[in-house]
Order: structure tokens, then C-alpha cells, then sequence
């Protein structure tokens, strides 16, 4: 696949006709930036075209704007009518080419091959209009291509993620333990999570590295929304958190920050978007809520949690989820965020900041956030869907896809948490989910189990088993990766492993 980086066409698109949008580009060995400046014009879209040639007998891979729907996988380019997000890999088994953009860019960016070219968007409006920049330069994107003469299609993407991220923020140490979302569902109490930590620590009997006890949705009043304050079968967090930390483990919290149904709350605060019901889901960019947002955080801060995972914030900001999402993330409509000057992604950013800044020695998990805005801007980050303690196909085809299509992405971006082994009495034999068990513990990425004390004998063995193996180093490949969404092929420490999935 040949193109020269420098040789494009563009268009820009504005919500009037256009005026005075200048784009400018910085072109340096093979890195390109574009710049954008405009002052009465409002931008929405920037539209590039590359002119390729000998695109045919390649694959191409794309990632996702934020967590995979069990959909990512190698599709020969001229069948691939796909919008891919942030960047892709194109390789004919021998050789490889990578292209896309850095982290954090300041526009969302979209790649996609027609007949005769290929194709980038860049998504530089502010809610559902155009952004007003006046008279700013805007720094969109840097694009960045990478040529390998391999078709190790693993370590190509790995080496080129990071080209992609500067600024990665890691843990220091192995993250794992239990989650109690996938059995509980939303239904716990202090004395169930006191008894979970236990059951953890038990698991985890004699590795120094301790595992977390993660409270998921289940803490607050209302649910999967705000105030963040418990609810009676709580009642003290801080208590709570404390005797955690006293039985042995670490002790996590999960929140969704933008989703508040604390009426009292004045209306202004709430993000302007008209069609969606009940106007709950409050707007980052206003000052009174950044100060409300970092009340929240340092209330948990203060109740000694050690990780805090935020969710749900792309579907509040922009009113979807990537698996309703194309060539943008959120719908032509007319509505705009309080402060109009900044791009979507902009405003994704500094939203991640403000948390990142107030979080302090927590570490952070970004759930249904954005991945390329996510990366420097959280510790770990989930990279699929829901995996399920009721439902086998869900976990296979949600957490494996993600885990071998995105593990390049793995301590390159930030770690990349595929999920949960979800353990609820009677629902996934035994048999299937221990073999996400094993995969996970070799994957030197995240592992979080949720299950109660109900598990059988047979499980607290293969868990305290899976646990040691995760706390050590591993060599670990997808093989089969151009030939299914779900690999069952897997290279682990020089040999290879077959999965019944």
C-alpha cells in the first residue's frame, strides 16, 4: 500500500458557507500536523483524501472510539467499508503499514478506503454544531505513519502504538482482584463487600502484590447515577474503605461523575442536549460543575479509596455508545456545550484531566470513555463491552475480541482491562470460564474476578492458581488473528495454546 503522507487534498466544512478557516500542515519526516484557524467561521468537519495504490491482497485492521462491541477484526480493504477510529494496520502477511494519529488529539479522527483513495475525517465540532475558535489556532492532529517489513502483525501494532503515546500512566504494580458487578448486578450491602474482600484476600494468600475489592454500581442512592453519597446499605464509606484496607486488600469504587439526579441541582448545569429525556447529565465545561465534579472525587478520596473507575461518560457527553457510532460520535443536532470555543474532544480532555488532577495517588479505570483521549489520562482502561457472569457467547465474544485486538495497546496507552470473569451459581459452566481465567492470567493485562463466597472448591483452587500465574511475567500473542474475531490460537511463553471457546 503506497501514498506519500504530504500529497492530499482536503475540504473544510463549516456550519455557513466558508469565510476565513485557514488549515495549515507541518510536515516532518513522517509525522504531519495540521493546524486550524478560523474566526467567524464555526468548523465542523475537516476531510482529507490520500490517493493509494496497490491496496489490493491487503487486510486492514481499525481500532474503536472507545470500548469494542466483539466487532474488531482483519477484513480485506476492498471490503472494508468501515469507519476506523484513531488509526489502523494495513499488511499483506509480509510487509506492514500503520497510519493514524497521536494521542489526545484535539478532533475526533476517523479513517476509511473507497474506490480510489483513502480517507480521514476530523470531527472538530463542539456539541452538535460547529465550534467557535475565534480566531484561535487550533492544533487538530498528528498524524503519524509507520512502514514495517514484517508481518508479525502483533509486534508491528505494538511498536507502533507506541508512536502513539507519549505520556503513558501506569500502575507500578499488577492490577487485579475482585469486581462484584458480575454477580451481584447492582444488589449488595457493606456486609457482602466485607465479605468479598475476604474471600479475595484468601485467593490471593501468600503474593505480596494484594488484590482490590472493587465496588461497582450497587453504593449510591439512585441507580448507576448521582449524588455520590451511600445508600442505607452503606451507609459509611470511609468505614467501609478502612476495613478493606484492614483485611489485607485494596479497596476501588466505581462512579459515573456526569449522570447526577440531584435535583437541586440549578438546570443551567446540565448539558443543553434537547432530546435527551430528563436532562440529567450535566455539562463539564461549566465552572460551577467542574467544582461540583471535583467535590465528588475528593469526598472519595477522602474516604480512602485507592482506585476510583469513572463510567459512562462518552453515552453522557455525546449521547452514544461506540456501537452506535460511525464515521462521528455524536449526531448532527442544534445544541452546543456551555463553553462553545472547544472541540468535543477538547472538551473530552480536559473533563479527564480535571479527574485525573483531583484523583492524586488513586488510580484511575476509564470505562466508556474514549480511548485515544483516555491514554496519559488513566491508569487502566477498559477496552470492550460487558463480559457477563450469565452469559458465555457475551464474555467470549466481548472480552476476547477486545483482549486480542486491542492488547497492543497494552502498557503502551495505558493497561488494557479486558473485562471480567463473572461467576454467577448455575449460569457459565465452570469449564468455558476457567479458560477465560487462564488467558487473562497470562495476558500481563488487568484480571478482576467477581464472585461471592458461593464458588466451589474447584474454583477457589484454579482462582488462587490463576492469581499466582497473573503476578508473574508472560510472553503472550494472539496466533489465528487474521482468521476470526475470537482467537482461539494463543503463543504463551514460546508455545502454543489451543482454546475451546
Amino acid at each position: 500500500m503506497i501514498f506519500s503522507l504530504k500529497d492530499f487534498s482536503y475540504e473544510i466544512i463549516c456550519d455557513e458557507a466558508l469565510t476565513d478557516s485557514v488549515l495549515e500542515t507541518e510536515l516532518n519526516s513522517d509525522h504531519l500536523d495540521l493546524y486550524l484557524t478560523a474566526s467567524a467561521d464555526k468548523p465542523k468537519y475537516i476531510r482529507l483524501k490520500w490517493n493509494t495504490k496497490s491496496a489490493d491482497g491487503f487486510l486492514v485492521l481499525g481500532d474503536a472510539w472507545e470500548r469494542t462491541y466483539g466487532n474488531l477484526e482483519f477484513l480485506p480493504v476492498e471490503r472494508n467499508d468501515r469507519y476506523m477510529p484513531w488509526y489502523f494496520i494495513a499488511t499483506n502477511k509480509v510487509k506492514s503499514m500503520c497510519f493514524g494519529v497521536k494521542t489526545a488529539p484535539n478532533a475526533f479522527v476517523s479513517f476509511r478506503f473507497d474506490g480510489d483513495g483513502l480517507r480521514a475525517t476530523l470531527d472538530c465540532r463542539n456539541g452538535g454544531k460547529g465550534v467557535h475558535l475565534n480566531g484561535r489556532r487550533l492544533h487538530l492532529a498528528t498524524f503519524v505513519k509507520a512502514e514495517y517489513d514484517s508481518g508479525d502483525i502483533y509486534s508491528c501494532l505494538k511498536d507502533y502504538c507506541r508512536l502513539l503515546c507519549d505520556n503513558p500512566v501506569l500502575p507500578g504494580y499488577r492490577v487485579y482482584g475482585g469486581n462484584n458487578w458480575y454477580y451481584a448486578y447492582g444488589k449488595s450491602s457493606y456486609k457482602q463487600i466485607v465479605s468479598d474482600t475476604i474471600l479475595q484476600v484468601e485467593l490471593a494468600k501468600g503474593i505480596d502484590n494484594k488484590p482490590f475489592e472493587v465496588i461497582d454500581d450497587c453504593w449510591q442512592k439512585h441507580r448507576c447515577a448521582g449524588p455520590w453519597f451511600p445508600n442505607r446499605k452503606f451507609k459509611d464509606m470511609k468505614k467501609l474503605a478502612d476495613e478493606i484496607k484492614s483485611l489485607g486488600a485494596r479497596p476501588g469504587i466505581w462512579v459515573r461523575l456526569l449522570c447526577n439526579r440531584d435535583w437541586a441541582l440549578k438546570k443551567e448545569m446540565r448539558t443543553p442536549n434537547g432530546k435527551r429525556k430528563r436532562r440529567q447529565y450535566l455539562d463539564p465545561t461549566r465552572p460551577d460543575v467542574q467544582a461540583y465534579i471535583r467535590a465528588d472525587i475528593e469526598r472519595i478520596k477522602g474516604w480512602g479509596f485507592e482506585l476510583m473507575k469513572h463510567d459512562f461518560s462518552t453515552f453522557d457527553l455525546f449521547g452514544k455508545y461506540g456501537a452506535d457510532m460511525g464515521e462521528t460520535v455524536t449526531a448532527e443536532a442544534d445544541w452546543h456545550f456551555y463553553d462553545n470555543t472547544k472541540t468535543n474532544a477538547e472538551i473530552a480532555l480536559d473533563f479527564y484531566r480535571l479527574i485525573k488532577e483531583t484523583a492524586g495517588d488513586m488510580l484511575i479505570i476509564g470505562c466508556n470513555t474514549i480511548s485515544h483521549l483516555s491514554a496519559g489520562l488513566v491508569h487502566l482502561y477498559r477496552t470492550g463491552d460487558d463480559t457477563s457472569g450469565r452469559e458465555w457467547n457475551r464474555t467470549r465474544d466481548m472480552g476476547v475480541n477486545t483482549l486480542a485486538f486491542r492488547l497492543a495497546q497494552n502498557e503502551a496507552f495505558y493497561m488494557c482491562d479486558a473485562d471480567c470473569v463473572g461467576i454467577v451459581k448455575d449460569c457459565i459452566p465452570w469449564e468455558k470460564n476457567k479458560q477465560w481465567l487462564d488467558l487473562l492470567a497470562h495476558s500481563n493485562t488487568p484480571l478482576f474476578i467477581s464472585c461471592n463466597n458461593t464458588i466451589t472448591d474447584e474454583m477457589r483452587r484454579d482462582i488462587a492458581k490463576a492469581y499466582k500465574t497473573f503476578n508473574e511475567p508472560h510472553k503472550f500473542a494472539p496466533v489465528d488473528i487474521y482468521d476470526t474475531r475470537v482467537p482461539a490460537e494463543w503463543e504463551i511463553d514460546g508455545e502454543k495454546k489451543t482454546y475451546n471457546w
